[in-house]
């Protein structure tokens, strides 16, 4: 069973910064990796995604306006992390943000699909004053 640990949650004042981070026990150089958000008493939302470095489209996708140029989504490869900057935060981001992987050398589908292999637990942005 996979591994995915979401980190950089937490509460923010609106206009604020946070970096969440998705590691996992498996390289996720191989894998293409979502972004998704659970905001209460609302569906479920693609955010962001970004292929895995070996498939055929090597571009991110964005699935919601909300992000705006806001959010941008990106791999660290020396910690093996996809990490979600999100810049100038707004209360209506509040959720749980959770990342998941899809299967081997994908890249990312749209709209973004939720037949993914694995998740993580998620991680909890607050964004208020």
């Amino acid at each position: 069973q996979v591994k995915l640990v979401e980190s950089g949650g937490g509460l923010v004042q609106p206009g604020g910064s946070l970096r969440l981070s998705c590691t996992a026990d498996i390289t996720l150089d191989f894998y293409a990796v979502s972004w998704f958000r659970q905001a209460p008493g609302k569906e479920r939302e693609g955010v962001m995604c970004l292929p895995s470095k070996f498939s055929t489209s090597g571009k991110s996708v964005t699935y919601a306006d909300f992000v705006k140029g806001r959010f941008t989504i990106s791999r660290d490869r020396s910690e093996n992390t996809v990490d979600l900057q999100m810049n100038n935060l707004e209360p209506e981001d509040t959720g749980l943000y959770y990342c998941a992987t899809y299967p081997l050398n994908t890249g990312c589908s749209n709209p973004p699909s939720t037949n993914y292999d694995y998740r993580g637990q998620g991680t909890q942005v607050s964004v208020s004053s």
